[in-house]
């Protein structure tokens, strides 16, 4: 099931990419906006219940399959840029095993537990 997975979110990826290659921006756009979704990070800072949601927030798909059709009803690319590295960070997230948080704890994912939470969770079966 997990590749099955992967193979999904490197094909939503993949589209997000092309999606790009659509607009009129520089090739270099690209990676340097790409890890800008993971300031919403900063909200753990705070608190779990604040850093989950404003990360959740963030890097739903939604959020940004919906500023980028925004983006294309109002003609602005720089909406449907905002709306391309949301979602394709969003994907290549979930490529590498980063999934939604729950409140609780940053390591707690909607994909499993993830860095050395997710050691101890496999030590302990």
């Amino acid at each position: 099931m997990k590749s099955i997975l992967q193979l999904e979110e490197t094909a939503q990826f993949a589209l997000g990419i092309f999606i790009f290659s659509q607009l009129n921006f520089s090739w270099w756009y690209f990676p340097v906006f790409l890890l800008v979704p993971d300031l919403s990070m900063s909200g753990y800072l705070l608190n779990p219940k604040l850093g989950a949601w404003a990360y959740n927030f963030f890097h739903h798909k939604g959020l940004g399959i919906l500023i980028g059709i925004l983006g294309y009803l109002l003609k602005n690319e720089a909406l449907i840029l905002a709306g391309v590295i949301l979602f394709s960070h969003s994907a290549f997230d979930r490529i590498m095993g980063y999934g939604l948080k729950f409140e609780d704890s940053f390591t707690h994912t909607h994909l499993g537990m993830i860095g050395k939470d997710k050691q101890k969770s496999l030590s302990a079966n």
